[in-house]
């Protein structure tokens, strides 16, 4: 089933009550949530082929998740039907489109429908929101962009003067045949862990360009047997019981992550046997073994990342690229290494979120202004000068440690308190105060000073141009649960919409 896209309403522009920005994880749960409490006033803006985000984009050899699929899952969808203990992407985006599909989500999705902006219409107390497919109005926008949905590409000089093929891992190119070929990959991080050992395997050669060598641990992952699948379909609660232990031992990382990074020493030492285990040659074990204390950066498992740098045809390269040239990549050290196939395994921009570019709020202010680089929000959900704007997945409510699927459903709760704030008062705009938001940040930030990642001795991708800390959530998940329960209009201002404005009356908003 495909959506259509025929006009919304029968009016031009089309005016929906909600709309939702992307069709991943976040947008997908917003809809079904929106759906089963009878709120059928909604769309889904998607710029992809089809639902799924960052499991549809993300196609590179080795594509894994490293939560338990029992967890990295919708509480109200379970699926007893997992193959592995650790799901693959094609797997998981096959669940996505299977819950799209069992929920009737998918006749309100706009596929193929790029968001180039949202704009607050202050006089009509409205959204107005700019697609690839024409123009929109909602009383109020759910952003779901994710935060691993716009690759990061490192400025190098001469990059564009590669006579050879380059390509980010985000951005797969599966035209490209690497057998026999000299390939580079720049990055260690937990996309190049999945994806380098599968590329071994094709290429002549190999290089593998390091910056920062992460923690690894052994990957617990095994496929599930058919009297599990068959037990997990005829009793559902040993599956939510299975769900919950998982989830209790992911917590067991926050004490020493939070905040006595001393007791993360169990896991370093974990970490320690796995490179003694896998890494027989001294000097690629110097190599590979971090400075840093564990946790610092996400903590990755694998059991082939280390065998596959150890493989004949596979060298790390430890200094930095400082060059491209048509023919290769130069590095510190002046060596120019010859290769006709360079991938960036470089991550995504999370601190400077690509959806502030695009989103402009009260007297037209555009929201990465108003961060300056720092993103900042309420329960990270809520920002002061953007009313009816929802935030999924915001700043500081990232994990290291636990499923994100968790703190999305913490925070559709708490979107859908609003909008029954919303109702219940006959308001037509809500916006979170401002010293709400500075209070709350400041809380957040005075946290953060004892944390592993402030005082582990990395540089992250979790800290943002400014030196701060924006995107994990530094407390256990179930105290942002805890917070997003229930949604609090004392930290708001609730207003009604004037006469006359928008396309929905006062108090005929339904939640």
């Amino acid at each position: 089933m495909t959506p259509t896209s025929t006009p919304v309403n029968g009016t031009q522009p089309r005016h929906v009550r909600v709309g939702i920005l992307g069709a991943g994880f976040g947008g997908l749960g917003m809809a079904i949530r929106l759906q089963q409490r009878g709120d059928t006033d909604f769309l889904v803006f998607e710029r992809a082929a089809d639902v799924g985000g960052t499991w549809w984009a993300n196609t590179y050899p080795g594509c894994q998740c490293d939560i338990p699929s029992h967890l990295y899952s919708f509480s109200f969808a379970p699926n007893p039907n997992w193959t592995r203990t650790y799901p693959k992407q094609p797997e998981l985006r096959d669940y996505l489109r299977a819950t799209a599909e069992k929920f009737g989500i998918y006749d309100k999705v706009r596929l193929n429908t790029a968001v180039t902006a949202a704009r607050w219409d202050a006089d009509a107390s409205l959204w107005r929101i700019e697609t690839t497919n024409g123009g929109y109005t909602a009383d109020v926008v759910v952003a779901a962009p994710g935060p691993l949905s716009e690759p990061s590409l490192p400025d190098l000089p001469g990059l564009d003067s590669f006579a050879g093929t380059v390509f980010h891992t985000a951005t797969w190119n599966h035209d490209h045949d690497l057998r026999g070929r000299r390939v580079a990959v720049v990055g260690t991080g937990a996309s190049a862990i999945q994806a380098v050992p599968e590329i071994a395997q094709q290429a002549g050669h190999l290089d593998v360009v390091q910056r920062t060598p992460p923690w690894v641990v052994p990957h617990r992952d095994r496929p599930i047997t058919r009297v599990e699948r068959f037990l997990y379909k005829n009793f559902p609660p040993l599956q939510r019981a299975v769900r919950a232990g998982v989830y209790l031992s992911r917590e067991l990382l926050v004490p020493g992550l939070v905040y006595r990074p001393k007791l993360l020493k169990v896991a370093e030492k974990v970490a320690r046997k796995h490179i003694a285990d896998q890494v027989p040659d001294p000097e690629l074990r110097a190599k590979v073994t971090p400075s840093y204390t564990i946790g610092c950066k996400r903590i990755l498992p694998s059991n082939k990342w280390y065998p596959a740098l150890g493989r004949e045809n596979v060298e790390l390269v430890t200094d930095d690229i400082v060059e491209i040239r048509p023919e290769g990549y130069v590095t510190t050290d002046g060596t120019l290494h010859e290769v006709d196939t360079i991938i960036f395994a470089t991550g995504f921009y999370v601190t400077d979120i690509p959806l502030a570019n695009i989103v402009y709020g009260v007297d037209g202010e555009q929201l990465a202004g108003v961060w300056h680089r720092s993103p900042q929000a309420y329960r990270g959900t809520a920002m002061a000068g953007f009313p009816n704007l929802f935030l999924l997945v915001g700043p500081n409510v990232g994990l290291g440690h636990n499923s994100i699927v968790f703190m999305i459903e913490a925070q559709l709760n708490y979107v859908l308190g609003a909008l029954e704030a919303m109702r219940e008062r006959g308001a037509g705009r809500v916006e979170v105060r401002a010293d709400a938001v500075a209070a709350y940040n400041d809380r957040l930030q005075a946290k953060m000073g004892n944390t592993v990642w402030s005082s582990g001795g990395c540089a992250s991708w979790y800290i943002d141009a400014n030196g701060k800390n924006t995107t994990i959530w530094p407390d256990f998940t179930f105290a942002f649960w805890n917070q997003t329960r229930a949604f609090d209009p004392a930290a708001y201002e609730l207003a009604p919409v004037a006469a006359g404005a928008g396309a929905t009356a006062p108090g005929t908003l339904r939640a």
